[in-house]
């Protein structure tokens, strides 16, 4: 159930009692990449709920398993180049990299413990089951073999090592072999190391046909149908150890844009390289010898605790190929159906409903069909003279992207300000961005050193004499795909001020002079981190002057110390604070003397929670904002951001009682940040008529368009504190 904005003022931290902190009390901040761990804890938290469906905590499983990957793609790097310099101070040390692989140890042993001792047992009292080669029948065996030979063998080639064989280029994150030989080859000498690589165009998974199956829905793995039949691969050598491995390597892509005349064909260039940069971790199976995992240790530069041993599959992210396979809706969530946005008129032109109001939607329980709508409406129009957009993940197959090329066919003036250094989408994005100049749009790729993370759609149409903007603003990508599985709010409107604004933005991308003085929207690099912390230290003020002052604000991560400076100094002078960070978090809470009046939570539900939404309150003024930027300094001082204001008053309560109050008063997948850095399960709540409160469940309640299954039970006690 959803509350009224009044009770915002009721959930609170504890007061302090307005006095400001001493100069030498100081506060010890979290570490972000800890906080990150911690983060995969809450969400590995839902593949052991009992009240999860099955597939659904695979799922999961395989979500962690994929964050981890980034984790170590993106973030190992200066950590263990820390560990292989002695000497190396500051914010990475040797003991930071060593207290940071502890954790990543932990986390993915309970990953495995739970496949191992929970999953699987429970997948099999279904009826499924992965079958290892020990526990295959005769017949399942000779079908195992024929695949083999007729599937698998001819896109294998084993690479035996010797001076004129040197260790293969093994790709990021593939699948591999390592055997160790006896005998001789075929010219008489004893090298022992050959290296067997696993094309990724092979599946991971394999499902038995039914006349071996035994009725019952039995799958084989890909690496467990080459390990029975490494001998085959090495005639005439007798195969000892071996061990399946997978290499994480460091996949950020650098490019000095200062130096470049083409960035585009500069990423192209360095998206070659991507899945051979430095090795940062290495997995190899639990069995594997000293003698073998030593050998690949030093080939790949790597420290000890850079070594994963693992009870199982090497990559238990391609057990996603496991769900596609089963395709049992029995085993998964209830399917949820969004409504259309019940803000827009069905049959009415948009444009003429937003020069009545503006229209906002909440993504996914309103379906994101309403933002195309607006699109293609403005595709179809004459009188729509030019669409400017700015793209950052909108994925590789968008009906959007259809909508503007047809656009441009219909002789449309379209520019695209397309961000090509989107992490793991530049690919995507590139092919893009040839696409639409091929075809006559305006391609665009933002500033030089900055990511455009703003998401804004503007359409200038012709009404009688006049041109007229209308605006789209969202805190969340234009991908259709991601729109069905990430909480974000839409912002549709007419308003001159704001949508003049985003024209200045536009002409300031494309341009790169100097921006005018907007008067709606708050823009990063230049202004949004100041007029955040202004309006947080303002507040603090109040609080002293004897004020009633609360900050509630919703992101993914907090992690921009000039801001949480200024949200530690306010809440010293008693402003009640409520922090709702998914993600990462390195403002310590509750810390007594330091943050009594700042509470910080997390929310994990079967949505990403993704909506970004800034809300400040003195005595009865309160303002809203929503925007694309979280509280990092990346977002505030490295990437276009914008935040805007919500103005109707209307609009401002549904969007603070469905994004904020909610929430903080969700007592069923809530997570509260105790001083320490760890989080602890919120007490399960109940509402009045006895069911606890679920933000998400409520909200999916309310805007469903078909009735969902009713409140999930009492789900089993939590492990760990993602």
């Amino acid at each position: 159930m959803i509350l009224t904005q009044k009770q915002i003022l009721a959930v609170s931290a504890t007061p302090t009692g307005g006095k400001p902190l001493h100069a030498d009390r100081s506060l010890v901040l979290l570490d972000r990449d800890h906080s990150i761990l911690a983060f995969n804890e809450r969400v590995l938290d839902w593949a052991y709920r009992k009240d999860v469906p099955l597939v659904e905590r695979l799922r999961y499983l395989c979500i962690v398993s994929s964050n981890l990957d980034e984790f170590f793609e993106v973030r190992a790097e200066p950590h263990l180049a820390a560990k292989q310099n002695s000497d190396a101070k500051g914010a990475f040390t040797v003991a930071s990299f060593e207290a940071l692989a502890g954790a990543a140890h932990r986390l993915v042993n309970r990953q495995y413990e739970l496949y191992n001792d929970e999953l699987l047992p429970t997948f099999e009292e279904h009826g499924i089951k992965i079958v290892s080669h020990g526990d295959r029948n005769v017949a399942q065996r000779r079908w195992v073999k024929q695949y083999f030979d007729r599937e698998v063998r001819p896109l294998l080639i084993p690479v035996g090592l010797d001076p004129s064989h040197p260790f293969p280029q093994v790709a990021n994150k593939s699948l591999n072999f390592i055997v160790r030989l006896g005998g001789r080859d075929a010219f008489g000498r004893d090298n022992e190391i050959a290296i067997v690589k696993v094309p990724r165009v092979l599946p991971r998974l394999i499902a038995m046909p039914a006349k071996v199956a035994g009725g019952k829905r039995l799958f084989v793995s890909l690496s467990s149908v080459i390990r029975a039949h490494l001998n085959e691969l090495f005639v005439g050598r007798e195969v000892g150890q071996f061990s399946q491995f997978r290499v994480t390597r460091h996949s950020d892509l650098a490019v000095d844009e200062d130096d470049v005349k083409n960035l585009r064909t500069a990423l192209r260039h360095g998206l070659q390289h991507r899945h051979y940069g430095q090795a940062v971790r290495l997995e190899v199976s639990a069995g594997c010898s000293e003698y073998l995992s030593s050998f690949l240790l030093k080939e790949f530069d790597l420290p000890a605790l850079a070594l994963y041993r693992v009870h199982g599959p090497v990559n238990l992210v391609r057990l996603t190929q496991l769900i596609d396979l089963l395709d049992d809706p029995k085993l998964c969530f209830p399917a949820y159906k969004a409504c259309y946005p019940t803000q827009i008129n069905p049959g009415q032109s948009i444009f003429e409903q937003l020069r009545a109001r503006d229209i906002f939607i909440h993504q996914p329980y309103e379906s994101f069909d309403g933002v195309l709508d607006f699109l293609r409406e403005a595709v179809n129009d004459p009188a729509v003279l030019a669409i400017k957009q700015t793209i950052y993940r909108t994925g590789s197959d968008s009906a959007l992207m259809d909508l503007l090329r047809e656009a441009v066919r219909r002789g449309k003036e379209v520019t695209v300000v397309l961000e090509l250094k989107a992490r793991f989408d530049e690919e995507a994005n590139i092919n893009w961005a040839e696409m639409l100049e091929a075809i006559g749009a305006q391609v665009l790729y933002g500033v030089v050193s900055l990511k455009t993370h703003a998401k804004m759609m503007l359409i200038t149409r012709r009404e009688g004499r006049q041109l007229v903007r209308y605006g789209h603003l969202s805190t969340g990508n234009y991908n259709p795909r991601t729109a069905r599985l990430y909480t974000d709010i839409s912002h549709m409107t007419a308003d001159a001020a704001l949508t003049q604004d985003m024209e200045h933005v536009f002409v300031h991308l494309a341009s790169q002079n100097r921006v005018p003085t907007l008067q709606r929207l708050w823009l990063a690099p230049f202004d949004l981190q100041r007029q955040l912390v202004e309006k947080i230290t303002a507040l603090g003020a109040a609080a002293l002057a004897g004020h009633a002052t609360r900050i509630v604000a919703k992101m993914n991560a907090l992690t921009d110390e000039s801001i949480i400076s200024a949200l530690v100094s306010a809440g010293q002078l008693g402003v009640k604070i409520d922090l709702i960070v998914r993600g990462a978090c390195m403002l310590p809470a509750g810390v007594p003397g330091l943050t009594d009046n700042i509470r910080v939570r997390s929310v994990i539900g079967r949505f990403l929670e993704h909506s970004r939404v800034f809300y400040f309150r003195k005595d009865d003024a309160d303002q809203l904002y929503l925007s694309s930027a979280d509280w990092m300094n990346r977002n505030m001082l490295r990437r276009i951001e914008l935040a805007w204001p919500v103005n109707d008053p209307v609009q401002r309560q549904r969007i603070v009682d469905e994004c904020l109050v909610a929430y903080l008063q969700d007592g069923v997948d809530a997570w509260d940040l105790l001083p320490n850095g760890s989080y602890a399960r919120v007490k399960r709540t109940s509402r009045a008529d006895g069911r606890a409160h679920g933000a998400q469940k409520a909200l999916m309640t309310r805007y469903s368009a078909v009735p969902i299954a009713s409140e999930p039970a009492p789900h089993a006690a939590g492990h760990g504190a993602s």
